[in-house]
């Protein structure tokens, strides 16, 4: 019982853990890089979450720029160029976000509320590279 309340992250981490997804890692980024200049050990909940918003963020990245090189294909066959149009379309029901919007923002947003309550998110495929990539730190 007492290690759990030792492991038990700072409301500060939490906070932090929150807004590292809120900014596409750019707290977490800057957070490391204070902890490298005052030689502070960044604790195992901070660290996974910093490092798997900083992973999430540049998989969201490479995986527009895919999209867009598709997208550009897929609009130069006829019949085929109203896709990229249907997925980008703003939707009434998600408060005029597209559906890929829709889906970015739901993964954030459960990303940062778990983290502000304390939980290690999870994502299957991209948290599992993060716990064996950190837990060796």
């Amino acid at each position: 019982m007492s290690l759990q309340i030792y492991n038990k992250p700072y409301p500060i981490e939490r906070i932090l853990a929150m807004l590292t997804y809120l900014t596409a890692g750019g707290v977490g980024f800057v957070w490391l890089i204070i902890a490298l200049v005052f030689k502070k050990e960044v604790r195992p909940f901070l660290k996974y979450h910093i490092f798997q918003s900083i992973f999430i963020s540049i998989l969201f990245y490479l995986i527009s720029v895919f999209a867009n090189f598709i997208y550009i294909i897929v609009a130069k066959v006829p019949l085929l160029n109203i896709i990229p149009y249907l997925i980008n379309m703003p939707i009434a029901l998600f408060l005029g976000l597209s559906l890929v919007q829709a889906c970015t923002t739901i993964i954030i947003l459960y990303l940062a509320i778990t983290s502000f309550l304390g939980y290690y998110s999870y994502l299957p495929w991209v948290s599992d590279i993060i716990k064996g990539n950190t837990s060796n730190m």
